[in-house]
Order: C-alpha cells, then structure tokens, then sequence
C-alpha cells in the first residue's frame, strides 16, 4: 500500500515535512523499504503524523479500510448493554475460547517508533499505577519483563501471555528499541483479563475465557477500559478515532475473536466468500497466515475503522 499510494507527486508534497516532535518521512516508510514484502508498509511516530503525512496516509487508510472516507466521523461506544449477544453455544460443542482486544495509546506521549526509554518508563509507571486501584475480578498482579525469572516466563508462556520481542517490521519501524526495558504484563487472578504495557501499541488490553459468553468477555473488557480512560486520556482524534502506530489498528484498535470448531463450513466452496458478507476473517488457530487444526478456526471481525466497538463485536457475533 506505501508504494501504491506514495506516487511521486504525493513524495514531492510531503518529502520535507516533519512533525513538532521530528517525525520525517524516512521514518514513517523505514519499515516498508527494508521489508518490501509488507502489507502496507508504513508506521505513525506520533499524533500529527496523521495529519501533517496526510497526502500519503490519508488515500493509504481508505484503501485498508475499505469504505472508510478520511472525512468521515468515527464513532465509539464502550458500553456493554448495547451488544445483542446472547451465548450462541451454551454446551460448548463448537465455541472453545472466546478473546476481545483494543489497542490504546496516552495521550501526550510518541506513538511507540519514535517513543524513548524515558517515555516508555513513564507510561509503565502511569499504567502500573492504575492497575494497581483495579479491585474485585480485575484485580491481579504486573510482571515487568525486565528481569524477568526465568520460573515467572516459563508460566507466562504457559498461559501463551508472554509476548515476544517484535518481528523484522516492528524492528525496522523502531518499535524493539531498548527492549525490554519499560514493558510488562498484567494479568488478574482468574487469568481472564491482560494488559500487554509497551508491545507494539503502549497498551493492549484483553478480555478473554474459555467458551462462547461473548457478551461476558466484552463487558469485562469495557469495565477495564472505562476505568483506565479515568486515569489517563487516549490518543484519539474525531475521523480516526483511537490512534495506533499501524495504520490498521485505527479507529476501534478492535480484534474480537472466538476459536470455533466448524470443519463442514469451512470445507464449504464459497467459506471465503461468506465470511466477506458478514465481515468476519478466518485465521488459522495460531494467528495469521497460520493453517487451521482439526476444523478450528480464529474467526474475528474484519472492519475497525468507521464503526463502533459495540459494531465490531457484533460483526464477529453475527458472522461468527
């Protein structure tokens, strides 16, 4: 997408520009030059990349998120009384997990390619202080990676929680700098609710349990998120909604995701084809561009940007 969208006329408009904390276009392509078998290509350093880059992200945003006009409003509703979602599976016989995650960013800090040591210690701390005021299921414990032992990675591994040093994209974009110094893990007590502190966005928090309550999940998820919001603001702005370092993370920063056994509907001719109607993404069980296991799949929403939260898990929920 940054060579198709970055034509040498966009180039001559933006080549000079810079952001008021020196965010150049050099950086914000670094990754998709060095990795020129990316997706899209291109990495935010901050909040006015969007804006002062606009030539170039703006038509590159439309393309990912089809349908989406850099002009429109995105609108958002963290509120889990508007989801119709009623458990599809109560038995369990097809549902085996059920996961819902947002992507966030504070306000007043770079995005993470042009974050520094200072400022991912910074965020830790805030963050870490406001998981510490968590109280009844959300309550639970910080494990920062730095001086890890090597007993606490082996059970955060365990739990597929530990999260690892970031691929050759994230390390050309300038993500892994000073790793793993300033990043962490939360987790509570149940082991239903995570918050990764410093990955490839400052925070992603988690909601997740085994089964098909999806509407459980995401009104964990917004209990979590509302009560973080009161301790520190979000980068955010009207048409984009929540900002992220990738571009496809804009707008909610929203994967809701269930791994469901469905080995006759996905052997279907037009499986594909269906999951395009109703927005959903068929992904193997270990992620993207993994095959699938014994007929389960990771099917999660398709579209973040220009619908609300509610809307997404609802995409996932209908599809699903």
């Amino acid at each position: 997408l940054r060579k198709k969208n970055l034509t040498p006329a966009v180039f001559e408009q933006v080549k000079d520009r810079k952001t008021s904390s020196g965010v150049t276009l050099k950086a914000c392509i670094n990754s998709g030059l060095v990795n020129t078998d990316s997706g899209v290509g291109v990495y935010a350093g901050d909040e006015e990349t969007y804006k002062v880059f606009e030539p170039l992200f703006g038509p590159l945003i439309e393309d990912y998120h089809k349908g989406f006009k850099i002009t429109d409003k995105h609108p958002s509703d963290m509120d889990e009384s508007h989801l119709t979602a009623p458990n599809p599976d109560p038995e369990g016989k097809y549902i085996l997990s059920t996961r819902i995650r947002v992507a966030r960013n504070l306000r007043g800090y770079p995005l993470q390619p042009t974050n520094t040591l200072d400022g991912l210690k910074a965020i830790e701390k805030k963050v870490t202080e406001s998981l510490a005021t968590f109280e009844g299921e959300l309550k639970g414990t910080y494990y920062p990676l730095q001086g890890m032992d090597e007993a606490t990675a082996q059970k955060l591994i365990d739990d597929h929680f530990l999260f690892k040093k970031g691929d050759r994209f994230l390390e050309a974009a300038g993500i892994n700098q000073a790793w793993p110094e300033g990043r962490g893990i939360f987790h509570d007590d149940a082991k239903t609710f995570l918050v990764w502190v410093n990955e490839e966005d400052q925070l992603r928090i988690i909601s997740m349990q085994n089964g098909g309550d999806i509407g459980a999940v995401f009104a964990r998820l917004c209990k979590a998120v509302n009560t973080m919001n009161k301790h520190f603001e979000f980068q955010h702005t009207e048409n984009l909604g929540y900002l992220s370092s990738c571009p496809t993370n804009l707008g909610t920063g929203m994967r809701a995701s269930v791994h469901i056994k469905i080995p006759n509907a996905s052997a279907h001719a037009d499986f594909k084809k269906i999951c395009d109607e109703y927005h959903i993404q068929p992904r193997g069980i270990h992620g993207e561009h993994s095959e699938t296991a014994g007929g389960v799949y990771d099917i999660s929403n398709k579209r973040r940007l220009g619908l609300s939260e509610v809307q997404c898990v609802q995409d996932m929920f209908n599809g699903g």
